[in-house]
């Protein structure tokens, strides 16, 4: 006679998101890509592979994304990045850079074909990312390795901004000053979310959102103390720092005080849109 399940016990349900596999290759590198690293692991849905050097006998899942691991110039030949292509024909590849990098990066990848992405930017694109596939769309990491920037950044600014968002989150949006202050309000928009507090200056601990986006221009010590104030009384508050120049260590003493994710000022939009993207999906789950 079969055995039925008693009513009262829940059945056990398969998470419906893709698993997506990111393999991480290169040195490990300082604390900045120690950072990215762990935030792409933080992504939902997504688990990182290292991989040090070789790739020949990795017996792993099939990757969805590779990233070349590049703190200093000189790291990545072409011949090696070749090599990796055609490991994987048909997996993106991307590179994330430390702040050591920062000033190269502005002329142009430093691999052909290969586009080079701020490690404090690299989840927040990943994210996005994830999301465009799910929809059947390339997005910008997607795009062919002969893709210009230019068509990288417009196609950015098409998939980042949907007519009907999977969530709408209730978004709270400090800035020090109101022209800054409008810009983010408008760029949260942009994003599908609704912003139900705007204000200057520092945050108000009572606040309701359930997503802070803070852009304390530069992460001083007394913007750390607030942050571990609301962090004590709000701890269901998920704080986005917005800082011009994140650094490994001031971003590791803002993450460590309570804060959900720190990005770089000016942000674009398609990282601000995979951020919220997977503190949502993560409340969620």
């Amino acid at each position: 006679m079969p055995i039925d399940s008693p009513p009262d016990r829940p059945l056990a349900t398969r998470d419906p998101r893709p698993r997506r596999h990111v393999l991480w290759v290169g040195r490990s590198g300082g604390l900045e890509l120690t950072l990215a690293r762990d935030a792409v692991a933080g992504i939902p849905g997504c688990t990182v592979r290292r991989l040090d050097a070789e790739w020949d006998d990795d017996a792993g899942p099939h990757p969805t994304c590779i990233v070349l691991v590049h703190e200093r110039g000189g790291e990545w030949s072409p011949e090696r990045a070749l090599a990796l292509s055609r490991r994987f024909p048909l997996v993106p590849i991307v590179a994330v850079a430390g702040s050591l990098a920062d000033g190269r990066r502005r002329s142009g990848p430093f691999l052909a074909g290969i586009e080079e992405i701020a490690w404090h930017d690299l989840a927040g694109r990943l994210g996005a990312w994830f999301g465009d596939v799910e929809t059947g769309i390339a997005g910008s990491i997607g795009l062919p390795p002969t893709a210009r920037r230019e068509d990288r950044i417009l196609d950015a600014i098409r998939v980042s901004r949907p007519t009907e968002p999977p969530t709408r989150t209730p978004v709270s949006v400090v800035a020090r000053d109101r022209t800054d202050l409008e810009g983010l309000v408008d760029l949260v928009r942009a994003c599908g979310h609704v912003v139900e507090e705007s204000a200057l200056g520092r945050p108000a601990i009572d606040t309701l959102a359930r997503v802070l986006v803070w852009d304390v221009r530069s992460i001083r010590p007394a913007d750390l103390e607030w942050l571990r104030i609301l962090a004590a009384n709000r701890p269901g508050v998920a704080v986005v720092v917005l800082d011009s120049f994140p650094r490994g260590d001031s971003s590791a003493e803002a993450l460590a005080a309570g804060a959900a994710a720190v990005l770089g000022r000016p942000v674009g939009l398609e990282v601000l849109a995979g951020t919220l993207a997977s503190l949502a999906a993560a409340r969620s789950a």
